[in-house]
């Protein structure tokens, strides 16, 4: 991310806050008919939880089920005992007092033992429900990242250039953890349902009009929680570029990569500023949402207590006037309290359910977006061997969102079992160049052919399986010395014998020999056990996995930028080995290194400029002989 001027970034915050209350954002606040919409996310969040494991789901279906029926058993159980001891304590004396009531207690004890059942069974079924939730929601979660991983990187390497779908990958990365609280929310609101209609029966065999008053009185508070979700919503969604900078700023400053410079250029307290600065206006922000939550929600729930005690005083009056015994005065104020309690959490968990229904939305339209660059129906694989090479028949390409052309009007032949150099200034199209052959990227113009079949018609993993690229960029990967150089060819990653022969013939066989646990050694300092290479001992490692790739067409963009002389030397004096009988293409601003290429291409901005061999192109006195003259200058 990079970093911007105070004012600028002001302008921006202040820009984002706008938004978040009108804008994009203002299509978070939406109507209650749009909120209900969102709950069309549901039937395909069970279809996930329901994949992730059918018997977990269908248990935890079952038991709450059961558990629906407890709380109005208990009541009625409860009904029957107050009835019963006002029976006992009002039998006559006369009849033998309390040591002749063995027999009328009898049903008492009876009583008191099922209700002491229930009270058991519905702790033993929360405890099972929580258990069953808790397993299912670790598998999801799991799951769904998973899933997650592997449709991301389905994707165009364009989508991972984009800022905005930084951002959606972030919203759908939030929501593969905490979904199952959601779907147990979804599930309890089915389990307070069965309750709820269990409980209403037994209301309005006394007092149907209970109902209609209960009703009302929650309706405020259901719409209040309502409207105070979406607006969550829209302020999480608003702010999804800024919690994506608070979590680099925290990278940033406390973390082994940048640690160094931090240090030399005293950047830490610059960094602690703005990352308190970033997060004190999100704090605000949320302080000022959570405030006004608070107050109404407080406001509305007061509508709903005199609601309640309305109910409870006709209960009281009605029992006073003999309508009611008092079992059914118990039996009634405990049904009407459970009822309101029940519906009150019903109405907040179906406004939660509806917000949190706008998030999965993040989620299930990550999965909806598509790649491009595909592979075309019935798509043959790529020849083994390439007999003729690949053709850049007038090939341009801007990057998406871009007007400027990175490359344009590319023309030429690039034969089988060649090594081609790439050369040219920073910008000038090289990597881009290698992106097109490698179709990371399709062409916006002309086309590339390979043994004169375009490039796109090919099999897109059978391409991918025969490219082996090394980018100077390359990833240093916190796992074994072993790993990092299975790299090139995953699925080989347990034939030992090919991964040491690789690390030989990129001279990273010493390195990983000096290394306290040799191939399985942990490369990195990112976990405890971790080992820190050098920058040039990380890119033999790299360049090993061009060896263990052993693919047909090859190619190192600078790969041996971070090597000293001697060890660059080395490296090429292996060069003809590793490109024996491929076809090769090499990126250097080192002539040392470009000059053992067969061929050599010089770009300038985007264009072909001169094509030749290394003698060649000096006579020609052209742009490659003004660079390799500025480069040997600094020898002399």
């Amino acid at each position: 991310m990079p970093i911007h001027s105070t004012g600028a970034r002001g302008d921006r915050r202040a820009a984002r806050r706008a938004q978040g209350r009108g804008g994009r954002a203002a299509e978070a606040d939406l109507s209650v008919r749009e909120r209900l919409g969102a709950l069309r996310n549901v039937p395909p969040l069970f279809r996930l939880v329901w994949q992730t494991s059918p018997p977990l789901f269908a248990a935890g279906l079952v038991l709450r089920l059961v558990r629906a029926l407890v709380p109005v058993s208990m009541l009625y159980v409860g009904k029957l005992i107050v009835d019963e001891v006002v029976r006992v304590a009002g039998a006559e004396p006369a009849l033998g007092g309390v040591a002749a009531w063995g027999g009328a207690l009898e049903p008492l004890a009876w009583l008191l033992a099922a209700e002491l059942g229930l009270a058991v069974l519905s702790e033993l079924l929360g405890r099972a429900v929580a258990l069953s939730d808790s397993l299912l929601g670790d598998l999801f979660t799991n799951e769904t990242s998973v899933r997650l991983m592997r449709h991301a990187a389905a994707l165009d390497l364009a989508h991972f250039e984009d800022a905005d779908f930084y951002d959606h990958l972030e919203r759908a990365r939030r929501q593969t953890t905490g979904r199952m609280v959601l779907l147990g929310q979804i599930l309890g609101q089915v389990q307070d349902s069965i309750t709820v209609a269990s409980l209403a029966v037994g209301l309005a065999a006394y007092a149907p009009g209970l109902l209609f008053l209960l009703v009302v009185a929650l309706v405020p508070a259901f719409l209040g929680e309502a409207h105070f979700n979406a607006q969550s919503y829209s302020l999480a969604y608003s702010w999804t570029p800024e919690r994506r900078e608070l979590d680099y700023l925290r990278y940033v400053g406390a973390s082994d990569e940048t640690a160094k410079e931090v240090k030399v250029f005293g950047l830490n307290g610059y960094l602690a500023e703005r990352y308190r600065e970033l997060a004190d206006a999100y704090y605000l922000a949320n302080r000022t949402l959570a405030v006004r939550r608070a107050s109404w929600g407080a406001a509305l729930s007061a509508v709903g207590s005199l609601g309640y005690y309305g109910a409870y005083a006709f209960i009281v009056y009605r029992t006073a006037a003999g309508a009611f015994s008092i079992g059914d005065l118990t039996f009634l104020a405990g049904s009407f309290g459970r009822m309101r309690g029940l519906l009150e959490g019903m109405l907040q968990a179906f406004s939660t359910v509806s917000g949190q229904a706008l998030y999965l939305a993040d989620l299930f339209s990550f999965f909806e977006i598509e790649p491009r660059v595909v592979s075309a129906p019935d798509a043959p694989p790529v020849p083994e061997p390439i007999r003729e090479g690949f053709t850049f028949e007038d090939v341009g390409f801007r990057y998406p969102g871009s007007d400027h052309w990175a490359v344009r009007h590319l023309s030429f032949t690039l034969r089988a079992g060649e090594a081609l150099a790439l050369v040219g200034e920073n910008g000038a199209g090289k990597t881009t160049l290698v992106k097109l052959l490698a179709r990371l990227y399709d062409p916006d113009e002309g086309r590339i052919l390979l043994d004169g079949r375009d490039l796109r018609e090919y099999d897109l993993d059978s391409l991918r399986s025969a490219v082996g690229v090394i980018f100077q960029d390359f990833v240093r990967y916190h796992l074994t010395a072993s790993e990092n150089i299975a790299v090139g060819r995953i699925a080989e990653r347990s034939d030992h014998a090919r991964i040491e022969t690789a690390a030989e013939r990129s001279l990273a066989d010493a390195v990983i020999e000096s290394l306290p646990g040799g191939y399985a050694q942990v490369l990195g300092r990112r976990f405890s056990e971790g080992t820190e290479l050098s920058g040039g001992q990380w890119q033999k490692v790299a360049l090993g996995r061009a060896y263990m790739r052993d693919a047909q067409l090859l190619i190192l963009d600078e790969p041996t930028a971070a090597l000293d002389a001697r060890a660059e030397y080395e490296v090429f004096e292996r060069f003809k080995d590793l490109t024996e009988g491929k076809t090769a293409v090499l990126i250097s601003h080192r002539f040392s290194t470009v000059r053992m290429a067969d061929r050599i291409l010089v770009l300038e901005a985007g264009e072909v400029e001169e094509v030749g061999t290394h003698e060649e192109l000096l006579a020609a006195g052209g742009r490659y002989a003004e660079l390799f003259e500025l480069q040997a200058q600094g020898y002399r």
